[in-house]
């Protein structure tokens, strides 16, 4: 998938949850995009642990930071 499609696949997810306003900051959708290749399943991971890790934070955004946090976690970055 390129960006666009990345961006779509996660709201269409979070659509099927009953979140309608936007959750994603555009520069982590752009990182978990960046890291999964555009492989559905491991931007679905990425945006899941960057959801995580921004909870953990008590943030209602998830920002590149949270992104930043899940790919490390998966690549050791």
């Amino acid at each position: 998938m390129d960006l666009g499609e990345s961006a779509q696949y996660i709201r269409h997810h979070l659509a099927l949850v009953g979140r309608r306003d936007p959750l994603f900051a555009d520069d982590a959708v752009a990182r978990v995009h960046g890291a999964s290749l555009g492989l559905p399943r491991a931007l679905g991971n990425l945006a899941r642990d960057a959801l995580i890790a921004a909870a953990a934070e008590g943030k209602a955004l998830v920002d590149d930071a949270c992104a930043r946090k899940a790919v490390a976690e998966l690549t050791r970055e």
